[in-house]
């Protein structure tokens, strides 16, 4: 179960056009990864009786971040999305990789985008007029075209450049049960502004030969997230993927991996899925390409996984 912390607010007003006083409870419930829970109550204090009651759980926010390239970030990010999509979440990816792949992967001609998460980062464009819906139902993404590969350098000299995705994606958050964001395979700007936006991260780490060379430098680069930008970010998961059950080598990286993670490593595990591998390039997640594939069956068992984790 995770920790919370309470806050609670009082205060009385007056029912215009009417003799009524009342006095409205505001509880709000911190939970772990920042995610917030609002109890709203309203009483009326003549009659000691409720007449408001409101429960609003603010959308979950998840970096999907490596800054290793070909770990199956994109791969996560459009399957898990569509996984709980298609579990009656309401879900937004946000695609801030130049290369665009998670855009390209859920169906969308990156050549008919008016607007794209470059727009919303460098021209304050608002976010709702980059969202656009995908085949699957409750799935919706703010896709990235070419533009993007100039943002880094762009935002160099944009002041509080490193919250200017958090500030977008607040106005849309109440929208939405999770928010997705795929990450470039780098540590610059852009996976900045998306650890800074997010409740927590999750890890991709393919079962082969150096999976962790590098990962101290992300992880380093998450504390430094914390300790300035963004204190409640937190590690959602690490999702170890590629694994071929065939090679010694993939079972010695799932004993490193949970040695050093320990409970962090999620039970799901992403097996080598020829099915997986095709489905990007029709331009679907797993989960409408071949729903019965083992690829598809693993993506909607992490979807279960994360929505437990609440």
């Amino acid at each position: 179960m995770a920790a919370f912390s309470v806050y609670i607010v009082r205060f009385s007003c007056d029912v215009k056009g009417t003799n009524r006083s009342v006095k409205e409870t505001v509880v709000v419930v911190l939970v772990d990864g920042g995610r917030l829970l609002i109890l709203t109550v309203t009483h009326n204090l003549q009659e000691k009786t409720p007449i408001l009651f409101e429960v609003k759980v603010l959308s979950k926010i998840m970096a999907v971040a490596n800054q290793k390239g070909g770990v199956g970030k994109t791969t996560t990010s459009v399957n898990l999305g569509a996984g709980l999509a298609s579990l009656g979440k309401k879900v937004l990816l946000v695609d801030i990789d130049p290369q665009g792949n998670t855009t390209s992967g859920v169906g969308i001609n990156k050549a008919d985008v008016a607007n794209c998460i470059y727009d919303v980062l460098i021209n304050d464009v608002p976010p709702q007029e980059a969202i656009a819906e995908t085949q699957i139902e409750g799935l919706h993404i703010i896709p990235a075209t070419i533009q993007l590969a100039g943002a880094e350098i762009e935002l160099v000299s944009t002041i509080s450049r490193e919250v200017r995705l958090k500030k977008a994606l607040a106005q849309v958050r109440n929208n939405y049960d999770y928010i997705l964001i795929d990450c470039p395979p780098s540590l610059g700007m852009l996976t900045i502004n998306s650890l800074t936006a997010s409740d927590s991260v999750i890890i991709p780490i393919q079962c082969e030969y150096y999976a962790l060379e590098g990962l101290s430098q992300l992880l380093n680069t998450v504390r430094l997230v914390q300790k300035h930008l963004n204190t409640s970010l937190q590690i959602e998961g690490v999702l170890l993927t590629m694994f071929d059950a065939r090679t010694n080598l993939g079972i010695q990286v799932i004993e490193e991996v949970k040695k050093y993670f320990q409970q962090k490593v999620y039970q799901t595990i992403i097996p080598r899925n020829v099915r997986l591998s095709e489905a990007p390039s029709h331009g679907q997640s797993i989960i409408t390409y071949d729903p019965r594939s083992r690829g598809a069956e693993v993506y909607l068992e992490l979807a279960k996984e994360v929505i437990s984790y609440e």
